[in-house]
């Protein structure tokens, strides 16, 4: 007779949101009255403030912390290359909620504890209205595209949310943005799944 024992996978799941205030370097969320100061592109276009609640938004499950929208100060990061530090701690997929001027395929950094550094793909569809071309998840949509002095109404903008893999079973310490000025990051989680 043989047996066999039986034994219970206990999962774990958890997200860590990340401050990126010290990071933010760009307006792309404006008002009527902020209109000036958009810089989601080179013609000075941004997305409606409302695009993005103050208090944070979920997408497919995973929490994601709000952004001061409205013009005043700086709402994302424009992608400069620029290192951000994670909280140490392990974890599966990092999830960004991102833009692109034009849809984009580059290059970031997760860096470990123990000194590593694994180049990973970041693929973000355009903000002007299309759909996913790389299979992101819609994060928000807005029905209007503001211009330095006015609104345009019929054109729209997108917000995906993205994920990039880690790898390594170790903790993350920091994220290597690509050096792209087209592509804006408004909120990153940490996601672990054991």
């Amino acid at each position: 007779m043989t047996e066999s024992a039986s034994t219970e996978a206990k999962r774990t799941h958890s997200v860590v949101t990340v401050d990126l205030t010290p990071y933010r370097n760009n307006i792309a969320l404006t008002t009527d009255k902020t209109l000036h100061r958009g810089m989601l592109n080179v013609w000075g276009n941004s997305l409606p403030a409302e695009v993005l609640p103050h208090d944070g938004l979920t997408v497919g499950g995973i929490p994601f912390r709000g952004v001061p929208g409205g013009g005043a100060e700086p709402d994302n990061v424009r992608c400069a290359g620029q290192y951000l530090e994670l909280p140490r701690t392990t974890a599966d997929w990092l999830h960004l909620l991102a833009t692109s001027e034009r849809r984009c395929e580059e290059t970031a950094f997760v860096h470990y504890a123990s000194g590593a550094a694994d180049p990973e793909w970041v693929r973000v569809s355009d903000f002007l209205p299309a759909r996913a071309h790389f299979g992101e998840v819609l994060a928000a949509r807005s029905d209007a595209l503001h211009y330095p002095h006015h609104r345009q109404e019929n054109l729209g903008g997108r917000l995906w949310a993205v994920r990039i893999p880690v790898t390594r079973r170790e903790p993350v310490c920091g994220l290597r943005l690509p050096d792209n000025p087209a592509l804006h990051v408004f909120a990153l989680s940490l996601e672990c799944v054991r």
